[in-house]
């Protein structure tokens, strides 16, 4: 076989394994009431196109209160049957423990869906350097 060919065969195999790269993506939520909804829209919509993506939303500051225990956007509709539903499909919802210090939050008070990060900014840059997306709904 020819280098050449080797160098074909090379490539293609390259591209096959860019191609079944998995997804990654870290969702930036830092406003709950501008970006929630929306955020889980998209994360509903980038799950029923993209299954086995692997998300992350981190969420800080004022983002962090659509994962409270009883949160609910604008109309009613309460954030912990969406949030749920995403996390039973592989998405992971992570809160910043120096927001629940400076907001005087406990852990307790937030949804069983809701993981924490010791600092929401830092996770989303070490998630980037990871290789992950970023989007902020």
């Amino acid at each position: 076989m020819s280098f050449k060919n080797h160098l074909a065969g090379a490539l293609l195999a390259l591209a096959a394994l860019a191609a079944a790269a998995q997804d990654k993506v870290v969702y930036h939520i830092s406003d709950a009431s501008t970006q929630a909804l929306a955020g889980l829209r998209n994360l509903r919509n980038h799950k029923d196109v993209e299954p086995d993506a692997d998300i992350i939303v981190v969420a800080h500051g004022a983002g962090v209160d659509f994962l409270m225990d009883g949160a609910h956007d604008k109309s009613g509709e309460a954030y912990d049957v969406l949030v749920s539903a995403l996390r039973s499909r592989g998405v992971r919802f992570e809160v910043c423990e120096i927001t629940l210090k400076n907001r005087g939050l406990k852990k307790e008070q937030f949804i069983q869906e809701a993981d924490f990060t010791p600092s929401g900014v830092v996770r989303v840059s070490q998630l980037q350097h990871q290789g992950y997306a970023y989007i902020k709904p």
